[in-house]
């Protein structure tokens, strides 16, 4: 068993998982397009990533010859990820994002704190001048909007 083999099969999975949760969905048709059509669209091509990675898994590495060095620090970077996700709608936008990009590059990355702080409110307030004035889309207002 390959490397590719895993992740491919780890998307394809993924994928089926998704589309079975979005199966209530109405797919409508081509002339008149239902909620449904643009996410089973786009996790249709993720499955079929997924293939085209596991067909080209005998290049990869072998899954024994793989090193786990990175592992804590994948790790450190999905629960900074799970805790952004989970209070996106409690916090709000701007404060979610600010916490993540400045968890992600102090606490993750080690970072100097001022340097940190600078990056994470500088794009955070880049992100949402982009997604709620340029783009007009609405953001969670969350319990702490200011």
């Amino acid at each position: 068993m390959r490397r590719d083999h895993v992740a491919g099969g780890a998307v394809i999975g993924a994928g089926a998982v998704l589309l079975a949760v979005s199966v209530d969905l109405p797919f409508g048709t081509l002339a008149s397009p239902g909620a449904g059509m643009l996410p089973k669209a786009v996790i249709a091509a993720i499955i079929g990533l997924g293939l085209v990675i596991v067909a080209g898994a005998g290049a990869s590495p072998r899954l024994a010859e793989m090193s786990w060095g990175d592992l804590p620090h994948a790790l450190r970077v999905l629960a900074v990820a799970a805790g952004a996700a989970a209070l996106y709608t409690v916090l709000g936008f701007i404060p979610t994002v600010f916490l993540l990009l400045l968890a992600l590059t102090f606490a993750v990355e080690g970072k100097p704190l001022l340097n940190a702080a600078l990056f994470a409110a500088g794009v955070t307030g880049l992100a949402f001048a982009l997604f709620s004035t340029l783009l007009r889309t609405p953001l969670p207002r969350g319990s702490v909007w200011f």
